[in-house]
């Protein structure tokens, strides 16, 4: 729905208008056309958006984008704020007419200097991305702080965020502070779970866990599954809760259904450990799979692992060293290991000394105390020339690119 009926009393002149509002009112759509037609062909404003919200939402008539469109821009041509508001709305968003970002922007700008929050929130937007006027921060600002101090919960947000980022303005994190409240207090979802970010982190204002909590759980109840992982691993780990496996299962389980890739590995914890919910090896591969299919690198080691092992899915060592790849080429210290056991092996990959001392030693590097070992044994195996292309392959190679499958020197 773009709007609203506007409650707008007409000239005692234009009979007919309160009796279209009344109809309208107790969802006679019919009778208000009959009414307001005539007075909308005469131009009279009010009649023009009323019947442009009709056209917009399919109330009394078909809906038709192009009907709309032409109401409304009568009655924005006489100064109806709303139905600037509207008209730059279908024109930002191509309904009833091709997408046109500039004439949006002429139309939020008009509506925004009669005062309406709205408008000015979304021409804070158009600056802010630069899409029909030249991007400029400072200008979006502006626009921004005017709809936030008329309580525009979206913008109080985006100017506590502002603040907070020091993004085209000074960083303040008691103005970010003082704005996501406002907004938060409105139920600004976003919000809420910054709020709960600066009080888990102390940023801003002292370390608080239970008002962290607190707004996580304002935002978790709206849905919001980063809130929701928030408040599980608070559950999880009695943080500004009491302890809570089975709330901590709760709240991941809802994020994860949400696709939310760390409470769909936690959620997976749990289950391999029977934490909140009856050990189940096969509901931890579960989960494990959903959050390393999204790139979740310990969720890829652990997958790995199970499959290794044959826990929660058949034994497949093909299967194990795909997962440990994906998980060491994201920089996973263990990952880095079992992949260089598995090339020093020669297990289901091509054994290789070069490629599993570049292994041991990434593994090492990122902090996995026994892989330095380990490369020390498979040292004594390599000839100069292989520990030479090996020590080169360690220090070019950056985590997030893919990691060689076989060396020049190093096939045994």
């Amino acid at each position: 729905m773009i709007g609203t009926l506007l409650l707008i009393i007409a000239a005692p002149s234009l009979a007919g208008y309160e009796e279209g509002l009344a109809s309208a009112k107790a969802g006679n759509f019919a009778h208000a056309l009959k009414e307001w037609k005539p007075l909308a062909e005469q131009g009279n404003a009010a009649a023009q958006y009323n019947l442009a919200i009709m056209y917009s939402n399919g109330k009394g008539v078909p809906q038709d984008h192009q009907q709309a469109l032409m109401w409304f821009r009568k009655a924005a041509e006489q100064g109806v704020a709303a139905a600037q508001l509207n008209l730059a709305v279908m024109y930002a968003n191509g309904q009833g007419t091709p997408q046109n970002y500039q004439l949006a922007a002429d139309w939020y700008q008009k509506a925004a200097e009669q005062g309406l929050a709205d408008a000015q929130f979304k021409l804070g937007l158009m600056y802010d991305q630069g899409q029909g006027v030249p991007q400029n921060f400072n200008k979006a600002l502006i626009w921004y702080r005017k709809a936030a101090e008329q309580s525009h919960a979206a913008a109080q947000f985006i100017l506590g965020f502002s603040y907070a980022s020091g993004k085209g303005i000074p960083q303040d994190y008691q103005q970010a502070l003082a704005w996501y409240l406002k907004a938060a207090k409105q139920g600004e979802v976003a919000a809420q779970v910054n709020l709960g970010i600066m009080y888990a982190n102390g940023r801003g204002v002292p370390r608080d866990s239970r008002q962290a909590a607190a707004w996580f759980g304002k935002a978790a109840e709206q849905g919001e599954p980063t809130a929701q992982f928030n408040l599980g691993f608070m559950y999880e780990n009695g943080r500004g809760v009491p302890q809570d496996d089975q709330q901590a299962v709760t709240w991941y389980r809802k994020a994860a259904e949400q696709g939310h890739a760390k409470a769909q590995f936690n959620l997976g914890i749990l289950y391999a450990n029977g934490r909140g919910v009856p050990q189940d090896s096969r509901q931890a591969a579960a989960w494990y799979s959903k959050a390393a299919e999204q790139g979740e690198p310990t969720a890829q080691f652990n997958l790995g692992l199970m499959y290794e092992n044959g826990r929660g899915v058949p034994q497949d060592d093909q299967q194990a060293v795909t997962w440990y790849r994906k998980a060491a080429e994201q920089g996973h210290a263990n990952a880095q290991f079992n992949l260089g056991v598995s090339y020093a092996n020669g297990q289901c990959v091509p054994k290789d000394y070069v490629l599993a001392y570049m292994l041991f030693s990434l593994s090492a590097n990122n902090g996995a105390e026994h892989a330095g070992k380990s490369r020390e044994t498979i040292a004594k195996k390599m000839t100069p020339d292989q520990l030479e292309e090996s020590q080169i392959l360690t220090s070019n190679w950056k985590a997030g690119q893919p990691l060689p499958t076989q060396s020049k020197t190093g096939l045994r």
